[in-house]
């Protein structure tokens, strides 16, 4: 299967819904998988797989390749990692811009990187390996952070755009992180997104966040449990409005509901990605 021409939305592939999804044929654009879920040489995930990618469109995403872990990356996870890719023939290849491995010890997080010349010369060079070994572009997600580190260099944005220009990576922009990270360190979405370099963007990413009070303190958390919010929503018809269409993903990891309720999201984003119909051509 090849994704349409035309940007379309899509949801992540979840277990719950595959029986569904095979006997159903929903009109979905295409479906995400987390390539960790993938590593094994076979039994009934990949059965499932490969009946739903004759179907659909795949892309692959990864959360355990570590890929700003400055002890380097996770040892064999790449090598995995091309044995999925080779398998499914994805249409995107995507990681997150963080860390989660150090001394051997697998942290289970996806942890956040000062945004300095040096993370920058070691991210380039891990990202290079990963695009080499795959042959193919990858796209490198923004995170959503909840500390931020003395002695940083540049904002985020600067940093991505300079990633992506020094190794050839797309990006990927999640927009629920955008807001995660705005709320949780005191700075404006829009002005974020104003600078985010968008024409390396690839694919954008939308999911649901928990709002925590305590103490008179409110932190949000990228939990992906839940309806995605009225901001993200608003930022994301903004976003496409001024910068064109891109593959779109609903994202709903944990507390997964019924299948109809992640379909619900997947046909409103559909439905602002076909009102932005001829924006294409303009934000060009």
């Amino acid at each position: 299967m090849t994704v349409d021409r035309l940007p379309r939305a899509g949801a992540g592939l979840k277990p719950e819904h595959q029986r569904h999804i095979l006997e159903a044929r929903p009109d979905v654009g295409w479906f995400e998988v987390h390539a960790e879920n993938y590593m094994g040489a076979g039994g009934p995930p990949h059965h499932s797989l490969e009946r739903i990618r004759a179907l659909y469109p795949l892309s692959v995403h990864g959360v355990g390749l570590s890929i700003g872990s400055a002890d380097g990356m996770a040892p064999g996870h790449l090598a995995r990692l091309k044995t999925v890719v080779d398998r499914y023939q994805p249409f995107t290849v995507s990681e997150h811009l963080a860390w989660s491995t150090h001394d051997g010890i697998f942290l289970n997080d996806l942890l956040p990187l000062p945004y300095t010349e040096a993370t920058l010369s070691l991210v380039a060079r891990h990202v290079d390996e990963v695009q080499t070994t795959l042959g193919r572009r990858i796209l490198i997600e923004n995170p959503s952070t909840y500390l931020r580190f003395d002695g940083e260099e540049m904002p985020e944005t600067d940093f991505l755009r300079a990633l992506a220009r020094r190794s050839g990576c797309g990006l990927l922009l999640d927009i629920n992180n955008v807001v995660v990270s705005a709320a949780n360190h005191g700075f404006d979405p829009r002005a974020y997104l104003a600078s985010f370099p968008h024409e390396h963007v690839g694919e954008i990413h939308l999911a649901g966040h928990a709002v925590l009070e305590k103490d008179g303190e409110t932190l949000l958390v990228d939990t992906h449990d839940r309806t995605i919010s009225l901001e993200v929503w608003r930022l994301f018809r903004e976003v496409i409005a001024r910068h064109g269409r891109r593959p779109t993903l609903i994202e709903w990891d944990v507390e997964v509901p019924a299948w109809q309720d992640v379909e619900g999201e997947v046909r409103q984003a559909q439905s602002l990605l076909q009102s932005a119909r001829g924006l294409d051509a303009r934000a060009a």
